[in-house]
């Protein structure tokens, strides 16, 4: 929003504030103004001349000399503007005059002919070029002909003005008028707010003789006024308010467009002007549009609507698009004699949606999204048609016609004196608090401990108690608000256990040698399931991209296959990949699914190769158990965690292990069944997924450190010779517990099923190691402990010990 002061200053006293500081106390009020502009730009020495003669140069064909009067003296000037013409009042910049960008005018010949000065255009004087009406945009500026020979150019195109320019948010829409602002500049020097006076002299004929209103769409168009202004005659407007219009960025067309732009500024209500007699009817009707119906538009483009969107029309075809646009076929014109003017309340959310549809973006349109004050919308008119009447000769024809389903209800708003002085810090007392409202020109009593606030309609940002704290802290100015340090008790950031605990299976398996990958979430309908430590319902995107990836997938492993293929297509032989991410497993129809965070990864080729020493190994069962083992490890689960063997979907059959922790199966750990490697294109490959949900919430036991034992430990090698099907871990867990407290480690170190070895069976063999940390053992004790290890594994698994 462009304020200019001067203008300002009809509706406020501004005495004793210069622009510069105007600017600091709305700033440091809440409104930021982005910055002050001198409409003079270092202009000096020009003056309103007349022009008493005007001939062609003898010696150029496009330039004329001219005699022009300043007041003072008659001087001879070389122009080159095409509209140059005897009788005009011109701008002249004097012998010694400053231009802008300090561009000195001086005494020269132009072909010939002595120049001393020049007679300037709007641009040559610092105007912006679309600022500038049509008329002059290609020549000079004329001035009325009442302007005073000799009189400041300047002062009469009030370029010695300074405009504010505001840096709006968009709940501020109150500011979007002169008046606006100057309720608030008001506010802020505690000073009245001067209305302009409306006097209307109306003939005896009716409004309603001339024009009726109907609205269809009531809920988008609560309030429509209709006033009708006969015989006015278009005309340049004033030129004070031609230069008004500029100061705040908006090009003068004629006096009728014009008095709308100036009411639109003045009050921030839009108005329409139509040619009356360009309506085609008597009537105008509200309503929606009818799909595909067209409308030409003041620019000259051709729109077709939509049935969503907001039209005037006369009772058949669309004349403006309402509150952004009117239409060609009733737009003011040099002819028009009769003009009906429109000041109306759109609902926002239908003049925002018909601007983005139709990609116009007008001053109307602005402050209708925004919200306007809808007691203005009367007042506007009356003021609108007084100006015409004024400037343009118009007779105004009695009365309005109307429609008007309008509920004008001030807000209400209650706070209490404490709630204010807890939230600003501050110690206030209840007549300063409505000394703050009276500035604001709000209606406001005192009820015991709370003021009750009437809001006016203007401020329709103001809704709850909060907004009336802000005004308060506003008003009392930011500045003098106490500054006091926070008093809490000062926590230290920390990540959540569970955070901690990802954090460690990412650390894990980077440095186990894993890279980290990410992977789509969605994937196609036959991959959804694969490799699912548990299925469920799958869950299915509405409106997917593609088939291959319309599904919520339900395993990591698929995608990370995926990726283990692009990289071997890639001449990468030896890759190993992990990711950490959700599975989601759908519960019912139309329910949200349940989301599981998932850690899988897959490794294939070489796990490390050592050229200089010769040495390579290749990925294998044990390496990805490994890792897996080293992972729980690392989270203090390798005492709860068992492997059993398990038949996973894709897997090999007897190259997978379920992972088992604390009787509950929460992952897997294996290799690829051949078949499902030749599908994906993969040489051997091995992959694992674990359910971190699960992991993360097991019981992890304290760590507990104990001394360097001082005593030695007496390590017994055993093989056992059992069927088969019996497993090594429950071999193990078998003889742990039988040993006692002396037995503190078992391992596997061997496994024979070669040669010798009788059919259905296999040699195991284990190593034990015996240890009291407090005193040297005897094979006496040792060899008791180990006879019942013995004893145990072979009642219970019929284990001999191998010859």
């Amino acid at each position: 929003m462009f304020v200019s002061y001067r203008w300002l200053q009809e509706y406020v006293d501004l005495s004793g504030v210069k622009a510069e500081e105007l600017a600091d106390k709305v700033t440091k009020s809440g409104i930021e103004v982005e910055g002050v502009e001198k409409l003079n730009k270092g202009i000096s020495g020009v003056v309103i001349g007349h022009v008493v003669e005007r001939e062609q140069h003898p010696n150029a064909d496009k330039l004329s000399r001219c005699q022009v009067n300043l007041g003072d003296e008659t001087v001879q000037i070389i122009c080159g503007a095409p509209n140059v013409a005897q009788g005009q009042k011109v701008a002249v910049a004097k012998v010694g005059a400053v231009l802008p960008g300090n561009f000195k005018i001086k005494r020269t010949k132009l072909r010939g002919e002595e120049s001393n000065g020049m007679i300037c255009s709007l641009q040559e004087l610092g105007i912006e070029s679309k600022l500038v009406a049509k008329d002059y945009q290609e020549g000079i500026f004329v001035f009325p002909n009442d302007a005073e020979v000799g009189a400041d150019a300047l002062e009469a195109l009030n370029l010695y003005d300074e405009v504010l320019e505001l840096g709006l948010t968009p709940n501020r829409s109150d500011c979007l008028s002169m008046l606006g602002v100057a309720h608030e500049v008001a506010a802020i020097l505690n000073r009245e707010v001067k209305y302009p006076k409306v006097e209307l002299q109306e003939s005896e004929e009716k409004a309603s003789d001339y024009i009726s209103v109907a609205v269809e769409a009531k809920e988008d168009n609560p309030l429509y006024v209709a006033r009708v202004v006969k015989n006015v005659k278009i005309a340049p407007s004033p030129l004070w308010m031609q230069t008004r219009l500029m100061a705040a960025d908006i090009r003068p067309h004629n006096n009728v467009v014009d008095i709308t732009n100036y009411i639109l500024l003045e009050y921030g209500q839009p108005l329409h002007a139509f040619d009356y007699d360009r309506l085609g009817s008597k009537e105008v009707v509200v309503r929606r549009a009818k799909e595909g119906e067209e409308i030409v538009t003041l620019d000259d483009q051709k729109r077709v609507l939509k049935g969503n969107q907001l039209v005037i029309t006369n009772g058949k075809d669309p004349i403006a698009l309402a509150g952004v646009m009117g239409g060609a076929n009733s737009e003011v014109q040099d002819d028009t004699v009769n003009v009906l003017i429109e000041s109306a309340y759109f609902r926002g959310l239908s003049v925002r949606q018909t601007s983005k549809e139709h990609g116009l973006r007008s001053e109307a349109s602005a402050r209708f999204e925004k919200g306007i004050d809808p007691s203005r919308t009367r007042v506007a008119a009356d003021r609108a048609a007084e100006l015409m009447a004024a400037y343009a000769g118009g007779e105004i024809i009695s009365g309005t016609v109307e429609f008007d389903e309008m509920t004008i209800e001030p807000a209400v708003v209650s706070v209490a004196l404490e709630r204010i002085n807890h939230v600003l810090g501050t110690e206030l007392e209840m007549d300063e608090v409505q000394e703050i409202m009276n500035r604001l020109q709000f209606e406001s009593k005192v009820e015991e401990d709370t003021i009750i606030v009437t809001v006016p309609t203007r401020r329709g940002d103001i809704t709850i108690e909060e907004d009336i704290v802000e005004e308060v802290a506003r008003m009392y100015g930011y500045d003098h608000l106490p500054t006091t340090l926070p008093v809490t008790v000062a926590t230290p950031g920390r990540l959540s256990d569970y955070q901690l605990k990802r954090r460690k299976v990412r650390r894990f398996l980077e440095g186990a040698g894993l890279a980290q990958t990410t992977t789509y979430s969605l994937t196609s309908a036959d991959k959804a399931t694969q490799f699912a430590l548990n299925t469920a319902l799958t869950v299915r995107l509405a409106m997917p991209m593609s088939e291959d990836r319309s599904v919520l997938r339900q395993s990591l492993v698929p995608h990370l296959l995926e990726a283990v293929k692009h990289n071997n297509a890639r001449q990468t032989d030896s890759i190993a990949l992990y990711e950490t991410g959700s599975v989601f497993l759908g519960t019912e129809e139309g329910k949200l699914p349940t989301e599981e965070e998932r850690v899988a990864g897959a490794i294939t080729g070489l796990w490390h190769s050592h050229s200089w020493q010769g040495e390579k190994k290749a990925a294998d069962f044990y390496v990805v158990k490994g890792v897996v083992e080293g992972l729980l490890s690392t989270l203090g689960l390798n005492n709860q965690v068992g492997y059993q063997p398990t038949h996973q979907e894709g897997m090999h059959p007897g190259r997978t292990a379920a992972v088992v922790l604390n009787g509950q199966e929460v992952g897997y750990v294996g290799q690829l069944h051949p078949v499902t490697q030749k599908q994906y294109g993969l040489r051997e490959t091995y992959v694992f997924e674990l359910n971190l949900k699960a992991i993360f919430a097991a019981k992890i036991e304290e760590v507990r450190y104990s001394a360097i034992p001082r005593f030695p430990s007496i390590t017994r090698d055993i093989a056992l010779v059992v069927d088969t099907e019996v497993l090594a871990g429950e071999l193990q867990t078998a003889i742990y517990e039988a040993g006692g407290e002396l037995l503190k480690e078992v391992a596997v170190f061997d496994l024979y099923d070669g040669e010798r070895m009788e059919e259905g069976k296999k040699s195991v063999a284990f190593s034990l190691r015996y240890l009291d940390p407090e005193r040297t053992l005897t094979d006496e004790e040792v060899s008791a402990a180990h006879a019942n290890v013995l004893k145990v594994v072979e009642g219970q698994f019929k284990a001999s010990l191998r010859s």
